[in-house]
Formats: C-alpha cells, sequence, structure tokens
C-alpha cells in the first residue's frame, strides 16, 4: 500500500510544467511514476531524482507518444495521471497532420491505459490556450465554451498555427473520448495561456523564450506584444486541485485575469534590472507581432482554486532564474 496521498503518474516529465506538477506532488505527500523520452540518460533527469523526496517517492520510466503502449507500466497502481507529454516543438517544421495523428493517438493510448490500469479515477490533460484564441471572432475574454476555428486558422496562419490545429483537435478527441467513457473514467482539461516562472528543467523553456524573445534575441519565434500569463506553480497546483476535486466537469482555464503587454513587461524589467536594453516605449510602436485576449478562470476560481502570483512576481522570478542559470 503506498503512503501518503497515494501513487499517480505525470507523463512527459522532462519538461517545464511536468518537473514543477513533479515537485509540487512530492512536497504535497504523492509518489510519482514519470515518464521521459527513450534515450534520456540519468544525467538528464537529476533535476527530478534530486528533487526532496525523489528517492523514496519517485520512479522514472521510459516512454514515447509515438508508441501509446509504452505508458502502461508507469500508469499501472496510480490512482491519477497527468498527461502534460507533448509531441510539439517549435523548432522543428511537422505538419499538422502528423503533429495531430502523433498527439491524438498519444492521448488516447494513455486515457485507456488509465481505464485498463482499473485504479486510476482521473486523468488531467494539459490543454493549450491555443485551442480558444483562434476562433475568429472579436472577443475579448475567452471562456471554456470557446474553441478555435481549424478553417480559420489555416486561412489566417497566425503564430506557431500547425500546432494549434493539432491542440485544437487532440482535446476534442479527449473530451469525447471522456464522453464515451464517462462511467469508468473521469477526465478533465485544464487549459494554460502563456506559462512562465522559476524552472528547474535541464533546458530553457521554450514558453520562456517565446514570451520574451525580444530579450533573449529569439526573434525567430515572433514578438507577442500582448497576452495571458500564469505561474508555473500555480499551474502544479491547479492540476492537483483538479485531481482531488470532487467532481470537476470538462475545461478549465487557467490564466490570470487580463493581459500583460509588452510595454508592461519594459516597466517592471528596467525597475528591476536596469542592467538589460530595454526598447524604448517609442521603438516600441514599431515592433510587430501577436496579441492574444484575456483567458478568464472564472470557472476555476467558482470551484474554489486560489491563484498565488500576479504579473509582477512571474515576471520577476522568470528573469531572476534566466539569471541564475545562465541564460541572460
Amino acid at each position: 500500500m503506498e503512503e501518503g496521498k497515494g501513487r499517480v503518474c505525470v507523463t512527459g516529465g522532462g519538461g517545464f510544467i511536468a518537473s514543477m506538477i513533479i515537485k509540487r506532488l512530492l512536497l504535497e505527500g504523492y509518489s510519482v511514476n514519470t515518464t521521459v523520452r527513450p534515450g534520456k540518460s540519468k544525467k538528464d533527469v537529476s533535476f527530478l531524482t534530486n528533487l526532496p523526496g525523489a528517492s523514496r517517492k519517485l520512479q522514472v520510466f521510459n516512454a514515447d507518444l509515438n508508441n501509446p503502449e509504452s505508458f502502461i507500466p508507469a500508469i499501472e497502481g496510480c490512482v491519477g495521471v497527468f498527461h502534460t507529454a507533448t509531441p510539439y516543438d517549435l523548432q522543428k517544421d511537422e505538419d499538422e497532420h502528423t503533429l495531430t495523428k502523433r498527439a491524438i493517438g498519444g492521448a488516447l493510448g494513455i486515457l485507456q491505459a488509465s481505464i485498463s490500469s482499473k485504479t486510476v479515477k482521473r486523468v488531467v490533460y494539459t490543454a493549450s490556450g491555443a485551442a480558444i484564441i483562434n476562433s475568429g471572432k472579436e472577443v475579448e475574454d475567452l471562456d471554456e465554451s470557446y474553441w478555435s476555428d481549424i478553417d480559420f486558422m489555416y486561412k489566417t496562419k497566425p503564430f506557431a498555427w500547425t500546432i494549434a490545429i493539432s491542440q485544437t483537435l487532440t482535446e476534442k478527441a479527449v473530451l469525447e473520448f471522456a464522453a464515451q467513457h464517462e462511467n469508468e473514467l473521469d477526465v478533465v482539461t485544464l487549459i494554460l495561456p502563456y506559462v512562465i516562472g522559476p524552472f528547474i528543467c535541464s533546458k530553457l523553456p521554450e514558453s520562456v523564450e517565446s514570451a520574451f524573445a525580444w530579450l533573449f534575441g529569439k526573434y525567430q519565434f515572433g514578438v507577442f506584444l500582448r497576452f495571458p500569463l500564469t505561474h508555473v506553480d500555480d499551474v502544479a497546483r491547479a492540476q492537483i486541485f483538479l485531481l482531488e476535486h470532487p467532481n470537476p466537469k470538462g475545461r478549465f482555464n487557467c490564466s490570470l485575469s487580463g493581459t500583460v503587454t509588452f510595454e508592461e513587461i519594459g516597466d517592471i524589467l528596467m525597475a528591476k534590472y536596469p542592467e538589460f536594453q530595454i526598447p524604448t516605449r517609442e521603438s516600441l510602436k514599431e515592433i510587430k507581432g501577436w496579441t492574444i485576449p484575456s483567458i478568464n478562470s472564472k470557472k476555476l476560481r467558482d470551484a474554489g482554486f486560489k491563484f498565488n502570483y500576479g504579473t509582477k512576481e512571474i515576471i520577476e522570478e522568470t528573469i531572476q532564474c534566466c539569471k541564475e542559470n545562465g541564460y541572460l
């Protein structure tokens, strides 16, 4: 019999969000199985195995979304699953059909393995704001009823549109599976905006790099002039909140109210880190980029969840972590 709160599985443990979920789970008394892609060395996951409590309560398995059955050993004996593993990479140029096939196949395989385990009660699926922000409608505050429109994305080709199409279709497939198996498994999706904050993973998170592309000189990502965001620890806490909630239903947005603008980020950084070369407000007007509407988290708040971090804290803690790890 497991000690503490029981054993759970976190897929994609090498990632930014998953690693922070694992850290939070261990702190809160869970035992954790996590998966990493085959070929990862022990050194690559030392940031996980060195976490407090990991020597006793963390097991690392190899698994790949191209082979959903490879997740079965990690899921067996667990009471819950957090599916965060992603087949996406902003650095790679894969078409939406390839991405979607792999993402849906992996997600549905993990859901089926959860049912087959006979022990898993609930799966929390990490979804993306990309599945709601590209609706083609002029809306400034998006709730869970919105979906990105596939035809609109094909026509307009917004930032990372192939990934956005895949993420939209995969979340729909997950929820459809959930409806078909509602008597066998609880499934809830947590929709995320830009997630930043301190990180323990072995490389600079893509979300941090793209959110601050102008600061890192990574203009191939493009520049976001306005976007919603959330602290990674609030995301980890929200994941566990939904696992433990007595009866969560469907989709939940997990975003601070409103958005942060390029100018506001610049002001925060100039006050805290004057050594950075921050563009002036006049020069900012000349920069082209994307804007993302606010994502409304009223449903999650009404369920009882409270965000611990505000915009200023999130930005300052992210940049401080980047400095400490030699990225800035």
